[in-house]
């Protein structure tokens, strides 16, 4: 096999394909990761589209795409923010510069 720059993303195609089609057939492995799999493309996609000047169809597909992975990071985002928040509250405590 010749190695060149579309290896690496055909290997991931092949590897996204294949947790859709076992998701369907009922093996839940990467189940978690379906649900993040179609808005990352969207927004993908839309990337594509602006580099290749179709910038309505590109800025509609990221906002739609990021506004869904916006909706499942919700937690996470709201994780990190707790985390920041205690971060800051100690720092404060202390008497140092929190940043």
């Amino acid at each position: 096999m010749k190695v060149n720059k579309h290896v690496g993303l055909a290997l991931l195609l092949i590897t996204f394909g294949s947790l859709i089609l076992l998701n369907k057939m009922g093996f839940h492995f990467g189940h978690h990761l379906m649900g993040f799999l179609f808005p990352a493309a969207m927004v993908g996609l839309g990337f594509l589209g602006l580099k290749n000047g179709k910038s309505i169809i590109g800025w509609i597909l990221i906002v739609l795409g990021g506004m869904i992975l916006l909706g499942k990071l919700s937690g996470l985002i709201g994780i990190l923010i707790a985390v920041g928040l205690i971060w800051y509250g100690v720092s404060m405590l202390r008497g140092k510069k929190a940043y």
